[in-house]
């Protein structure tokens, strides 16, 4: 019984482990690869064009198949000496067929070059989907540490409101203040009492959503790590939008893949001008057959005779193709055209993202260095009022005034900070370096 309670008890202190075990931002990002739909989706994608591209190597291989037949005549029939009798017969033939396209204007190895960059195109585009997928985590793993820090600063309110509780409580009883103070401070403990419940609300949802991003199937015991976070200075070197831009249009997947399909449409081009040029091919088979009857020979004299083997070459010339090779050719430059265009999007949008990425890190970076300020400015302003409170020298409308301008900033303050931690991510993710806490 003793062994029965140990092991209950080791389970429990097991699960109660795991339940408690937290995320790390590196945690969620491997989780969300390997279990992702949209990125499973892309996978499959990138299985299916590899499947192609192998096809149109295997399609230079020869084709060879086989054939057997087997038919039964009753009536009138044809004998062996070409004269026609009434009577019972039975066919039976089998043969071997083998051929092998030898030259189709390039064709064959333009397909496969065309399905090689289409291969190449779709791992791009997975590499893409990973690369987004990992930037919405990091940002919802940012909004959970944000939603949390609040919490830090609404408790803290809450502390000291109560402390200063204490402290009008001394100062109504020796009759230095009204009561109405102490009824003021009770008042303004309420409502920051309610907003603890209101900020831990807010990082119940931040955390859904980050869970649900994952898609996990079971998230109420679901928890973030808090990593350390070193303390920004008053000056970060920032790399310059343009040099971002110069290194990621050489490297990001989204152009990447975009180069892939503008060489698969020039293939395209040369595929569909093969089209116009002769097919040569070769052939071979070997065939036999028995022919059964009442007086029909032996079969191994049957199968002895009766075997046939040919070779072949055949050339296909085109000459009118009702303009269907005119209109492919056509059609193949029009879509190089639109490649084309699909390229310089994509290196327009990309630099969209990297300038309005190195806008927005700027901008955090100052909002956080002057609120920074302002915090330290608010601290002194609030210690000095809290002094002449607490002597009864400035009214609670003052000093809950004072503490909240103080809150406020600190607010301020965490979401500057965490707005260019993820801002300033952003961009060291489009210089090649991977997203870190």
């Amino acid at each position: 019984m003793k062994y029965i309670i140990l092991i209950a008890i080791t389970i429990a202190m097991f699960v109660q482990g795991k339940a408690q075990e937290k995320w790390s931002l590196q945690q969620c990002i491997d989780y969300a690869l390997a279990n992702n739909i949209v990125i499973r989706q892309y996978e499959l994608n990138s299985r299916y064009q590899d499947n192609e591209f192998k096809q149109a190597r295997y399609n230079r291989l020869p084709n060879l198949s086989a054939n057997v037949s087997q038919g039964i005549n009753f009536g009138r029939s044809e004998t062996l000496e070409g004269t026609f009798d009434n009577f019972t017969s039975a066919n039976t033939s089998a043969g071997v067929n083998a051929n092998v396209l030898i030259w189709r204007g390039g064709t064959l190895n333009n397909t496969i070059r065309q399905n090689e960059f289409a291969l190449k195109s779709s791992l791009e585009n997975l590499q893409k989907a990973k690369d987004d997928i990992m930037l919405n985590i990091a940002s919802e793993y940012l909004n959970v540490l944000f939603a949390m820090e609040l919490i830090k600063v609404a408790e803290s309110q809450v502390e000291q409101t109560m402390k200063q509780i204490e402290r009008t409580k001394k100062l109504v009883e020796a009759g230095k203040i009204a009561e109405g103070a102490l009824l003021e401070v009770q008042s303004q403990l309420a409502r920051e009492s309610l907003d603890v419940v209101n900020r831990k609300n807010t990082l119940q949802i931040a955390t859904l959503n980050l869970a649900q991003l994952l898609e996990l199937e079971d998230y109420s015991s679901f928890a973030v790590e808090v990593p350390e976070i070193p303390e920004l200075k008053a000056q970060v070197n920032l790399m310059n939008a343009k040099v971002v831009f110069d290194k990621a249009v050489e490297v990001r997947p989204e152009i990447k893949s975009a180069e892939y399909q503008l060489k698969g449409s020039e293939v395209q081009l040369e595929i569909a001008q093969g089209g116009k040029m002769p097919t040569l091919s070769a052939s071979a088979g070997v065939s036999n057959y028995y022919f059964g009857s009442e007086n029909a020979p032996a079969l191994a004299d049957q199968l002895e005779n009766n075997l046939s083997e040919n070779v072949g070459v055949n050339l296909s010339i085109p000459i009118f193709s009702r303009y269907q090779n005119r209109t492919n050719v056509e059609n193949s430059k029009i879509q190089i055209l639109n490649s084309e265009l699909e390229l310089e999007s994509a290196k327009k949008q990309l630099r969209k993202q990297i300038e309005q990425a190195y806008v927005n890190a700027v901008a955090a970076l100052e909002r956080y260095n002057a609120n920074k300020i302002a915090v330290n400015s608010m601290q002194e302003s609030y210690r000095y009022i809290e002094e002449k409170f607490t002597v009864g020298r400035v009214n609670s409308v003052e000093y809950n005034d004072s503490k909240t301008r103080l809150a406020i900033a600190e607010s301020d303050l965490i979401q500057a900070k965490y707005e260019f931690i993820f801002r300033s991510k952003i961009l060291d993710f489009y210089n090649g370096v991977p997203i870190e806490l």
